[in-house]
């Protein structure tokens, strides 16, 4: 087994597109029934203050709520009545800004997570923020879920450092998506998104 230390809301920067930098490298761990399934993150989204892409922008609303805890929790939402995105909250209780998590790669866990998600191609087990949910068996129910401690779902680190990281516009978004705040491992096989984006 894997040891991973929690990453602590101290290690966390206080910025939404440097959090989504950090983010990359680091690991989330899934603790389920039938043991640990983790990946490390390969590609992230920033949502940042006055962002019109963002859930925040228009302020609280019951759905959105955990994405205006402090630093470092989880905000989980629905995508087009599909699928499941796992968002990191980012900065400090009541800005309402937040990190998506976008890709992993697989490393504890792939039966877990091949049997979840019906597939055996280790390469798209995660490659996405829709597939890396159901990999992991993420849903509403981790909503709000503290992330540096712990428990069903935390995000952790261990002593790797990632290779080059590129910055390119979000995926699939129409307001304010000229902006560089997407951040992703270059020449990673587990990055989602089209390969203009990946280079």
């Amino acid at each position: 087994m894997v040891i991973y230390r929690p990453l602590t809301r101290s290690e966390l920067p206080d910025d939404t597109a440097s959090l989504a930098r950090t983010l990359i490298g680091k690991i989330v761990v899934r603790e389920l029934p039938e043991g640990i399934a983790s990946g490390r993150i390969v590609e992230t989204e920033a949502y940042v203050t006055g962002d019109a892409a963002g859930h925040g922008y228009r302020g609280t609303t019951p759905r959105n709520r955990s994405l205006f805890l402090e630093p470092g929790h989880a905000y989980v939402y629905l995508a087009y009545g599909i699928s499941y995105m796992l968002n990191v909250s980012s900065e400090m209780a009541g800005v309402g800004t937040g990190v998506l998590i976008r890709a992993l790669e697989p490393l504890e866990g792939i039966p877990i997570m091949r049997l979840n998600r019906g597939i055996e191609r280790l390469r798209d087990l995660a490659r996405g923020p829709g597939r890396l949910a159901q990999a992991l068996r993420i849903d509403r129910s981790l909503d709000g879920l503290d992330l540096c401690r712990k428990g069903p779902l935390w995000l952790a680190r261990d002593d790797h450092e990632p290779d080059e990281i590129g910055e390119s516009v979000r995926i699939g978004i129409s307001k304010d998506a000229d902006r560089l705040l997407r951040f992703y491992v270059r020449k990673s096989p587990f990055v989602s998104g089209p390969a203009s984006l990946n280079g």
